[in-house]
C-alpha cells in the first residue's frame, strides 16, 4: 500500500521545489521552440534543467559525504550549464528577454541553494 503521507528529505529543500518550478517552466518553453532549435538547445536544456533536482534527490539518499556533495555538485554545475542555452535563445530573438531575465535568476537562485547545500556539508 503506498503511503501518500510520507515525504523524502529532498522533498523538503527548497532548493529541490525551485528545481521542480524550474523544470516546468523549462518544459513549457521547449514546447514553443522551432525545430531547429527543439533538437539540440531544447533537448539539452531539458536534460540539464532535469539533472537539477534529480541529482538534489539522488545526493540526498548517499551517506558518504563526499557523494552527497558530489550530486549537489552536479545540481549546481547543471544549472550553470542552463544559462547558455538561455541566452543564446534570447540573443537569437526566440525568447523575450523578460523569460530569459526571469529564468537566469532561477539559474542563479538554485546555484546559490546549492552552493549553500554543499557548504554545509562540510567538505
Amino acid at each position: 500500500m503506498e503511503n501518500k503521507s510520507y515525504v523524502f528529505d529532498f522533498e523538503k529543500l527548497e532548493v529541490y521545489k525551485m528545481g521542480i518550478k524550474f523544470i516546468r517552466n523549462i518544459f513549457e518553453l521547449t514546447k514553443t521552440l522551432p525545430n531547429n532549435y527543439a533538437y539540440s538547445i531544447g533537448d539539452q536544456l531539458r536534460r540539464a534543467a532535469l539533472s537539477i533536482a534529480n541529482n538534489i534527490a539522488e545526493g540526498s539518499g548517499k551517506i558518504s559525504k563526499k557523494e552527497k556533495a558530489q550530486f549537489y555538485r552536479i545540481s549546481l554545475t547543471s544549472a550553470r550549464e542552463c544559462i547558455p542555452m538561455l541566452t543564446i535563445l534570447k540573443e537569437d530573438k526566440i525568447i523575450e528577454p523578460l523569460i530569459h531575465d526571469g529564468l537566469r535568476d532561477d539559474c542563479i537562485y538554485i546555484s546559490n541553494m546549492s552552493g549553500r547545500l554543499i557548504a554545509a556539508i562540510g567538505i
